[in-house]
């Protein structure tokens, strides 16, 4: 008995490596392949060079889409944040009615498929006659990432004891005083981390960015869709290793600084 559970221990572990080497061989080729001087990529790789990173660097079309990339990753994160925290604070200190519907609504988009939500807000912004622009993009992608933030703000919020508030206000402190310096400091560290989940979440969608975005108005992702659709470029994967690299620090570094930041409160 002891050595057919020691076996299918054994081969689930290597159903797993596998699964693990089927995932990640590829982008382990794409980062080895954008350091290749050659413009045919192959391998064994004969001589490395940065040649690739600088000629990213001189795309104006790949700044472009880096620039609204931020900006549009920027202004989700601090919007969702901004929504996601008091939305948090009503759902897990308040009792009202319809909580449950409020509830399901906001973490509803994380349910649904990005392609069903792309078109369903597309066709009923084409329904309302509302021509597609920078703002719509925010606004959807402000919908995405609002249940993230929300999850883990709440997860935080209900591990503060509401003594601390409590204690606070009976010493003569106001509700919105109350806030501002005991439960958003005792906050932040979710608080940093759903920004930066929120901004990588933003900064990493094609999908959904593919409806809404207008014309002449490029992210990341759909930069390198477009030069995919086009031709094979080796800067394709210099900016796939950028894009790489962006999608792992952030959210490790949001894990970090809500560790640090949370051994510092406490």
């Amino acid at each position: 008995m002891t050595g057919r559970i020691l076996s299918g221990w054994t081969l689930t572990r290597g159903i797993t490596f596998l699964v693990y080497v089927f995932m990640f061989v590829p982008i382990a080729a794409v980062v080895l392949l954008s350091f290749a001087e050659s413009r045919f990529g192959s391998f064994p790789i004969e001589n490395f060079s940065l040649r690739w990173f600088i000629e990213l660097a001189g795309n104006a079309a790949i700044v472009r889409a880096f620039q609204t990339s931020m900006v549009l990753g920027a202004l989700t994160s601090i919007i969702a944040t901004a929504i996601g925290i008091p939305a948090a604070m009503a759902i897990v200190r308040y009792d009202f009615p319809g909580k449950n519907l409020v509830t399901t609504a906001l973490i509803a988009p994380i349910l649904v498929p990005e392609v069903v939500l792309g078109v369903a807000l597309l066709l009923f912004l084409r329904w309302l006659a509302v021509p597609k622009s920078f703002a719509l993009l925010l606004m959807g992608h402000v919908i995405i990432t609002l249940p993230f933030v929300l999850l883990v703000v709440q997860a935080r919020l209900v591990g503060i004891k509401r003594e601390f508030e409590e204690a606070a206000l009976s010493l003569g402190a106001n509700r919105l005083q109350t806030f501002f310096e005991v439960t958003l400091p005792l906050l932040m560290p979710a608080v940093l981390a759903g920004m930066l989940f929120a901004f990588t979440i933003s900064f990493d969608d094609v999908t959904a960015t593919l409806f809404w975005k207008s014309a002449g108005t490029e992210t990341v992702p759909t930069q390198i869709f477009a030069m995919l659709r086009n031709s094979i470029s080796p800067e394709i994967n210099a900016l796939g290793t950028v894009m790489i690299v962006i999608t792992v620090a952030l959210p490790l570094a949001a894990g970090i600084l809500a560790r640090r930041f949370a051994r510092g409160r406490t």
